[in-house]
């Protein structure tokens, strides 16, 4: 089940890319880009690595939850290292937010 759930998000992600690259080389053998254009592809890029990167942190999220629940099951004093672990993927989306501000 995991490895299907990991080539489909390969294959989305080559496609992303091949389809991004492909525009790029369209955009620039025309004529001069006009801000519209620019404007619309900054949109793009950054709700893509928004979206992309919520999607990692909420797979890794998902496995993570699962282990710390786990862990708290058999020995309840590690619930602090349960939490960080658990917060970690969290700061990959506020990092994937960057390109919102750039």
């Amino acid at each position: 089940m995991k490895m299907n759930v990991l080539k489909n998000g390969l294959r989305i992600m080559a496609v992303l890319m091949i389809a991004t690259s492909i525009a790029g080389i369209a955009t620039a053998e025309g004529e001069a880009d006009n801000e519209q254009t620019v404007a619309a592809w900054k949109g793009l890029g950054a709700g893509l690595a928004v979206g992309l990167a919520g999607i990692g942190a909420g797979i890794s999220q998902g496995n993570i939850g699962a282990a710390a629940v786990g862990m708290l099951a058999e020995d309840s004093s590690k619930f602090g290292t349960a939490i960080i672990f658990t917060a970690l993927p969290e700061s990959i989306v506020i990092l994937g937010l960057l390109p919102l501000f750039m």
